[in-house]
């Protein structure tokens, strides 16, 4: 029988995790609804907490490229929102708007991704250290 492994991380980053959801969902449902004062102000503390989440898992690497993912998606998102909020979305450079200038940040997060998924995950040295210092960063948030 193949041994199944368990993935955890700390409560207290799984709390964060959950908190962001909420603010991503409050702050894209004001993106749908067309409420710009609000919607823009709700870009301050869900790309805080993307900023803060990928901080605290700085010390476990596949967690911290994700969650660099993350952020710049949110920063991609964010960016389209005020382009569409106020008029920027076409046109602001040249030919190019705010949309267009998105793909700056999902270009980067793909190539991230391409890089972990290509060159780490796949490397069992990699994945070994990786468990290790997870166990380290899960025991140090057990002792806190």
């Amino acid at each position: 029988m193949q041994e199944s492994k368990i993935y955890s991380i700390p409560n207290r980053f799984r709390q964060v995790e959950n908190m962001h959801i909420v603010l991503w969902l409050m702050k894209d449902a004001c993106w749908a609804m067309n409420f710009r004062t609000l919607g823009t102000i709700m870009i301050v503390p869900t790309l805080a907490v993307a900023i803060l989440i990928t901080w605290q898992t700085r010390h476990i690497h596949s967690e911290l490229l994700h969650n660099l993912v993350v952020t710049l998606w949110i920063t991609a998102n964010c960016t389209w929102m005020i382009g569409e909020f106020f008029g920027w979305d076409d046109h602001l450079l040249g030919d190019y708007g705010l949309r267009q200038l998105t793909i700056i940040p999902f270009t980067i997060g793909l190539l991230i991704l391409l890089y972990y998924y290509v060159f780490l995950a796949r490397n069992v040295s990699y994945q070994e250290k990786m468990n290790i210092r997870t166990n380290e960063t899960i025991e140090q948030e057990l002792n806190r």
